[in-house]
């Protein structure tokens, strides 16, 4: 089985930070290949980095070697919808891997990330993945998120800190890891916390192994059916539908043909 985890900023530390974690979870016949996107931001910390980084995602979709599913790398989910429409391969995003993921071992828990603007968007998607009645609280360290990659970097303390702030606060039974680059805090933080430390690159990998497993793939029936063709003009002129490799097999273009017409 191959996955490929796509990290959406250019940091590639960060991927690689990202791709320890997603191999040491990983079942013994899967492939996790890594991936950073050739265009954007060096960090994802607001909506406009957020929406420039799509581009990114899609790229590292539409080109090179076919995967049999793929995840995107980044608490925002950015463009998860839209790479669920190119790709018949499951497609999955850490935010929500890892709020479904939590309910399966606790009925609470807050989510903890980086940045307070970027608490806002944790926020829409807790209702997004209608998580309402499991979030209690999305808590911002305001801590940036390349500084999780430094050596003296306060990071690591002031994570902890809300995390026990959450479990006291708020009445949590579970931690919410919310940025890619806390991915190998959770064993520390399990350990000091004694609660269930969830981050959504692990999980995203199990839950992807999981659905490749059940033979499942993305519905090409609604609104993940494959991009209507169209032209596209300007800088975005090679993203139009007809330019893309769409991930389709023959029978999948059939089907979807056939449901369009």
């Amino acid at each position: 089985m191959l996955i490929k985890l796509i990290n959406p900023n250019t940091t590639s530390t960060m991927t690689e930070l990202m791709g320890d974690t997603a191999r040491t979870v990983a079942a013994s016949g899967s492939e996790i290949v890594l991936a950073t996107s050739r265009s954007g931001a060096a960090s994802i910390e607001g909506h406009y980095d957020e929406a420039l980084s799509v581009v990114g995602v899609i790229d590292e979709i539409a080109q090179g070697k076919p995967a049999d599913a793929y995840i995107i790398g980044c608490f925002g989910d950015p463009g998860l919808l839209a790479a669920r429409e190119i790709t018949a391969s499951p497609v999955l995003g850490i935010a929500e891997s890892a709020m479904h993921a939590a309910t399966f071992v606790a009925t609470s828990f807050s989510i903890v990330t980086t940045l307070e603007r970027t608490r806002i968007i944790s926020e829409h998607l807790v209702r997004s993945y209608g998580m309402q009645n499991h979030c209690r609280r999305v808590r911002a360290t305001d801590v940036p998120v390349l500084d999780l990659e430094k050596p003296d970097s306060t990071a690591d303390a002031a994570i902890l800190a809300e995390c026990q702030k959450a479990l006291i606060e708020d009445r949590a039974e579970a931690i919410v890891l919310g940025c890619a680059g806390m991915s190998n805090l959770v064993e520390r933080l399990q350990q000091r916390l004694g609660v269930p430390v969830i981050d959504g690159v692990a999980a995203a990998v199990k839950f992807a192994e999981a659905i490749v497993g059940m033979g499942l793939r993305t519905s090409k029936v609604g609104d993940l059916a494959y991009p209507l063709p169209k032209a596209y003009t300007g800088k975005l002129a090679d993203y139009a539908p007809a330019s893309l490799k769409l991930r389709e097999n023959d029978s999948l273009a059939a089907l979807a043909t056939a449901v369009r017409s």
